[in-house]
């Protein structure tokens, strides 16, 4: 679904990411890990179309980001805070993101959606200025979910979740892994990433320097080689 073929970025003379490769089937969760400046976010808005790769290729489903703009239609993101409109609840919200996509919900798909992603009926009419953060990241994921993309995009998601969201929002995780939808993930939380992911890989100053299964390694070992590599 998703792939780097030698992904490469440059600003002036700084490189930002380095002949980057990875694969990510469907189903699968790949957790990017890096301090701040690694080239995770660099790596996402290259996938997202949002800036130009120097080098490489990125492509979704085989097809080019850029030579095609059907690649958009194929993807959805979810920013560390999620931008909605804090006067409207978030039936309103999803209705209104739903249809800049192109698509036509019912109240009732809405409300049903917004409930697949883990909102509580009783929620659902609110102002999102009443929302805590891990309430507006479900309105994120329904958001995903209308679009019916195959592959999201996040950027950490769960940076100043409590444990009881961290949970929350890793087993809506698990249910859209058993869509097939496939997740890519930037984020330091390396417990959520081997709890989660299928797939991990630590970056350092734009540069793949580790990747693993997580089947293969425990939240020690990889915290252990997390610190190694920083």
């Amino acid at each position: 679904m998703l792939e780097a073929v030698n992904l490469s970025k440059m600003y002036g003379k700084h490189n930002a990411l380095i002949n980057l490769n990875i694969k990510v089937d469907k189903g699968e969760v790949y957790c990017l890990l890096g301090q701040n400046g690694a080239g995770k976010t660099t790596t996402i808005n290259l996938f997202l179309g949002l800036i130009e790769p120097s080098g490489g290729k990125a492509l979704i489903n085989g097809v080019e980001v850029g030579a095609d703009k059907k690649t958009n239609q194929m993807i959805a993101y979810i920013p560390e805070v999620v931008q909605l409109y804090g006067n409207m609840n978030s039936i309103e919200n999803l209705e209104f993101f739903s249809k800049l996509s192109g698509n036509q919900y019912t109240k009732n798909e809405l409300k049903a959606l917004l409930q697949k992603a883990g909102l509580k009926e009783g929620d659902l009419k609110k102002k999102l200025s009443n929302y805590s953060k891990g309430m507006r990241q479900k309105v994120g994921i329904a958001i995903a979910l209308s679009k019916n993309a195959q592959v999201i995009f996040m950027d950490e998601p769960t940076s100043g979740l409590d444990p009881q969201a961290t949970n929350e929002f890793t087993s809506i995780c698990k249910e859209l892994v058993k869509e097939k939808k496939s997740i890519f993930m930037a984020t330091h939380d390396i417990f959520n990433a081997v709890n989660v992911g299928s797939k991990i890989g630590i970056m350092k100053e734009g540069q793949l320097i580790h990747s693993a299964d997580t089947k293969n390694v425990s939240a020690n070992e990889l915290q252990e080689l997390y610190l190694k590599t920083i």
